[in-house]
C-alpha cells in the first residue's frame, strides 16, 4: 500500500495542475474540474476514482493531458492524491 500523502504539499504541487483543472468547482477548464473527484461515481474515462485509477491518469495522461509519470516523484503523486481527496 502506498505511503499516505501530505495534502498540504499536494496543494502546492497541484498549482501546476490548476492551469488546466479547477480545484474549487466541477466546471471544465482545459481538463475536468476536480472538486469532489473521489465522491464521484466515475471519472471522465469511465473508471471509478480510486488511488490506483487516479495515479494511472496522472502517470499516463491522455485526452490532451500530459503524462506526469516521470515529472512527479511517487511521493509527489501521493501528496497530490491526498490533496484531491480534500476537494
Amino acid at each position: 500500500m502506498p505511503a499516505a500523502g501530505d495534502a498540504a504539499k499536494g496543494k502546492e504541487i497541484f498549482e501546476q495542475c490548476g492551469v488546466c483543472h479547477n480545484a474549487d468547482s466541477e466546471e471544465k477548464k482545459m481538463g475536468p474540474g476536480l472538486k469532489g473527484l473521489f465522491k464521484r461515481e466515475k471519472m471522465t474515462n469511465g473508471k471509478k476514482p480510486t488511488d490506483a485509477t487516479v495515479r494511472t491518469k496522472i502517470d499516463e495522461g491522455g485526452n490532451g493531458m500530459p503524462a506526469y509519470k516521470d515529472m512527479l516523484s511517487d511521493q509527489e503523486k501521493d501528496d497530490v492524491i491526498a490533496y484531491l481527496k480534500t476537494l
